[in-house]
């Protein structure tokens, strides 16, 4: 749930005008609404129950409905959690804020009833039933005198299941052979090749990874990019296409490492618990490091009770659930077993290659170990003798260059050029950072604000090319920068208008003092100052000879090497050789692969709870255990405060995966069942307490989860097929006007709901019908985007595609926040959160996108390529193979003549670009 959205609603509904009839727009607001920050609850001790605090808040601006967030939120599905507003209800709502909003005094949130035990979710399922899942379907739409529609004919059939199943449209080939093919057991056939395609896994992942908050970039405000977090998206694909148990998934996604240990295709699961964001920075204190720890911990709890469970647990962090029977202890508990865990890389390999590396490593460490200790005798030897000759041997030397500013002074010389040759900066990074460089006359004047500065390379920023030029070495200001791009030698040179009498320069890369101290920013340490007048000949005026050097370590030898003898000069040589040979062949070793799956370390603490969230507000101490909630469902387990880091996590994976749980598996049948459909059977997948409302087919529901667990043996591939296979699933989509005013949405499938395809299949559906569709699977992913780091990263779209990028959508490497062009319009989510069930929107920018984007542009001209390689040169031919490639049909033969006269008039190209813009592309009936 979007939690700063849902206190946007709230300040409205909370103080919103008079009780109202049904009809009315406060009636809305006080039923959707009027429920979770009342004066009674303060969730997250906020009481938003009068006028000034919700006009305060900003989300309702009388009058003017753009310019509402409440009207915002609700438009786009994103509040109240669950599901969407009738859209009879937000345009009630949309008049009223234009209307002007009016007031009455304060409405108060009726008394709504809580899940107690009683709740439909934690029962037992219900016993055998004989009756199958067409039935079911059937009794509800009997009830509501309505009839499921004819079976769809097999060219829709198989579109659509092929799309469901693997997310790429079926070839013309395909289509063919399975509409000629008149057996009986045709249809159970192409399921069953389609659930045995590696593809299945790839289009099933990708449902799975939305759920787990699954990115590939840290979040917050810095969201540098994590690039070994592959594997856990990996382990999805795979364990999906092997048909793994999900309960077995279950366990390894909590505990892979301790039911396997040592075998990294396991331990690769224990990425779902550092899926979500990192906050990376956080506070610098100890409230701050409490506070974001306690976030961390926080998301994992969400992303576990939520995925698994369909729990919104996290809503028990400040105070008990108020809808559901879930103790704020409960939240603590889970807290508990999760206390051993840490965002972080750890080893991903084999214990053979972690040997391997250590027996050829330990070696090495020890010769380094003696060179240091060998280091440490010769400097204890001589700290005497430095102390005594410290101040003599230091004022010998020039003081050494700082971030603040660095000057040369030389006798006044005429130039018009003046270069610095950098051969290396005080970071061992070897990139250069100023922000001025000065030159200055004998008579006091910076001439180089009027030159013209240049230098060798350049850092570039692709959201602005001029952010670190090397023009703003001379424009008087501190705020801008030149950066190098990297390497040594590095120069800047400053051409003047015209000859000067110069006698000094002075640089700075930390004028202003913001960046950290002395080692903020790396600047020239050993350089030379040269002077031209032509060009051609040029001299050298100053250089760093006689400077202090920049470290501390750098002036510790300096100062060691003034009162060594010879043998300890030359013992002194040798130990950092030793050291600097072990350090190489070191990094030369192949390391373990190491991957973003988490660390895992016994608490040093007990845990507690947080009195109103707060974590340096410690209430009473907990231990692990499981949720009271489902205390009447399936035994408990509750473990000792001290007990081990890994026991904690198994023992909650194995009681969550439990057989017993009907919660769980009611939780992934919704699931599957909403993936196939389009609508779940509970609307909110995520939320089976009584504000996700109960099941439209409670029976069918059971029915499902009991053949999950008990028939199939938690295995998801027998369930797909019962769904597909049904009738229910076989139906056609035709629209008929009597059944949709009972039931518009097909929430009880007289029709097969049609839909749109979501944002990664119109991408991989255009890549397989271009024919440049690389199905490589696995390792890492490819980017849609340039990438920049500067503190803080920066995210920028592509303009052309190569190869690379020409794999399936699920191996993109998604960041958090960004939105690649296509499948940001398409309502691919953002990775910041979970994503149980997407939004399908239809706007403009969707159509402008597949006839203007780049990447369909290009996509357009192979597609062209590919209709001449394959039908030659004739126009007829080429929208034949053109309309089966993309619709699985040929075309009617007005369509063809339309077609044909375009190709004529304005190129195949052209043609392809607007087959791709078709709607019947982009659709599933």
């Amino acid at each position: 749930m979007c939690w700063h959205r849902s206190l946007f609603l709230t300040v409205v509904a909370l103080a919103l005008g008079v009780r109202a009839s049904a009809a009315d727009p406060l009636a809305i607001l006080e039923k959707r609404c009027l429920s979770c920050h009342d004066a009674q609850a303060k969730v997250a001790g906020l009481d938003l129950s009068s006028l000034e605090a919700a006009k305060a808040a900003g989300v309702l601006v009388p009058g003017d409905v753009a310019a509402s967030k409440l009207i915002e939120c609700i438009s786009k599905g994103e509040m109240p959690p669950g599901a969407k507003l009738p859209d009879e209800e937000i345009a009630t709502l949309k008049d009223w804020v234009a209307q002007g909003a009016p007031w009455g005094k304060a409405i108060q949130a009726e008394q709504r009833p809580r899940s107690g035990p009683g709740w439909w979710a934690w029962q037992k399922l219900r016993g055998e039933q004989a009756q199958g899942l067409d039935a079911f379907v059937d009794e509800k739409l009997a009830e509501r005198g309505m009839e499921r529609n004819l079976p769809a004919d097999r060219r829709t059939l198989i579109r659509r299941v092929t799309f469901d199943l693997t997310g790429l449209p079926p070839t013309p080939e395909e289509v063919d052979g399975f509409i000629a093919d008149d057996r009986p057991g045709a249809y159970e056939e192409l399921v069953d090749r389609l659930l045995a395609s590696p593809a299945y896994g790839e289009r099933w992942g990708r449902h799975w990874l939305d759920v787990v908050r699954f990115g590939e970039s840290n979040g917050y405000e810095q969201n540098h990019l994590r690039n070994s977090v592959w594997p856990y998206r990996d382990w999805v694909i795979r364990s999906l296409n092997e048909d793994k148990p999900f309960n077995r998934m279950i366990v390894e996604q909590l505990a892979g490492d301790q039911i396997a240990p040592g075998d990294p295709k396991v331990e690769a699961a224990t990425g779902f618990l550092v899926a979500g964001p990192h906050d990376t920075v956080g506070i610098k204190n100890p409230e701050g490091e409490a506070q974001k720890r306690a976030n961390h911990l926080d998301d994992m709890i969400t992303a576990t009770a939520s995925a698994f469970l369909g729990l919104t647990v996290h809503c028990a962090r400040c105070h008990d659930h108020k809808f559901d029977p879930i103790q704020q202890k409960d939240y603590y508990r889970m807290q508990a077993a999760f206390a051993g865990v840490w965002h972080d890389e750890r080893n991903w390999a084999t214990p053979a290659e972690v040997d391997a590396y250590e027996s050829a490593a330990e070696p090495l460490r020890q010769q380094a170990k003696e060179a240091k200790e060998a280091l440490e005798a010769l400097r204890e030897g001589a700290a005497a003798r430095v102390e005594e000759r410290r101040d003599a041997v230091l004022a010998g030397y020039r003081p050494s260059v700082e971030p603040e500013g660095a000057e040369e002074r030389f006798e006044p010389v005429e130039a018009r050029l003046v270069r610095m040759t950098i051969e290396a900066p005080t970071a061992r990074r070897n990139v250069v950072d100023l922000d001025e460089f000065e030159i200055w006359t004998s008579d006091s004047r910076n001439v180089a604000l009027d030159g013209e500065a240049t230098a060798r390379s350049t850092r570039i920023d692709e959201a602005s090319p001029d952010t670190y030029a090397a023009r703003n070495l001379v424009d008087g200001k501190f705020d801008k920068r030149w950066i190098s791009a990297g390497g040594m030698p590095e120069w800047v040179e400053v051409k003047l208008p015209r000859a000067e009498r110069i006698a000094r320069v002075f640089w700075s890369s930390d004028r202003l003092k913001g960046f950290g101290g002395r080692f903020g920013r790396s600047i020239p340490e050993h350089y030379r100052i040269e002077v031209s007048l032509d060009g051609e000949q040029w001299k050298t005026v100053a250089d760093s000879e006689g400077r202090l050097p920049f470290s501390e370590e750098d002036r510790e030898r300096l100062l060691l090497f003034a009162v060594f003898t010879d043998d300890e000069k030359q013992a002194w040589e040798e130990a950092e050789r030793r050291e600097a040979d072990a350090q190489k062949r070191l990094a030369k070793l192949d390391k373990p692969a190491r991957a973003f799956l988490g660390r895992f370390e016994q608490p040093e603490a007990p845990s507690f709870v947080m009195v109103r969230g707060n974590p340096m507000d410690k209430g009473d101490e907990v231990a692990p255990a499981s949720l009271s909630t489902l205390g009447d469902l399936l035994p408990g387990f509750a473990l000792d405060p001290t007990a081990l880091e890994a026991d904690r996590r198994l023992a909650l994976a194995r009681w969550i995966a439990s057989d017993d749980n009907a919660l769980t598996a009611r939780v992934i049948a919704n699931r599957i069942w909403m993936y196939h459909f389009g609508g779940p059977l509970v609307r909110a997948p995520s939320d089976f307490g009584y504000n996700g409302g109960e099941p439209t087919h409670p029976e069918l529901l059971d029915w499902l989860a009991g053949r999950l667990v008990g028939e199939h043996g938690w295995r998801l591939k027998p369930l797909h097929r019962d769904i597909v296979l049904s009738a229910a699933y076989r139906q056609s989509s035709d629209y008929r006007e009597d059944a949709a005013k009972a039931d518009h949405d097909a929430e009880y499938l007289w029709r097969f709901p049609p839909r749109r395809l979501e944002a990664e299949e119109v991408r991989d559906a255009v890549l397989a019908i271009s024919g440049k569709l690389d199905r490589t699977m696995g390792g890492p992913g490819f980017r849609l985007y340039r990438y920049t780091v500067d503190n803080v990263a920066t995210y920028y779209p592509l303009e052309e595609f190569g190869p690379e990028t020409f794999r399936r959508s699920v191996y993109h490497q998604h960041a958090r926040s960004v939105k690649p062009e296509l499948l940001g319009q398409f309502d691919c989510p953002d990775t910041s959160l979970p994503a149980p069930k997407r939004v399908s929107t239809t706007t403009p920018l969707q159509a402008l996108s597949l006839l203007n984007n780049a990447f369909l542009i290009e996509q357009a001209g192979f597609l062209a390529e590919r209709l001449e390689r394959e039908a030659g040169g004739d126009a007829a031919a080429q929208v034949e193979l053109a309309w089966r490639l993309a619709f699985g049909r040929s075309p009617e033969a007005e369509e063809s003549a339309d077609a044909v006269r375009f190709i004529e008039q304005q190129g195949l190209a052209l043609f392809c670009r607007a087959l791709f813009n078709a709607n019947e592309l982009v659709y599933v009936h």
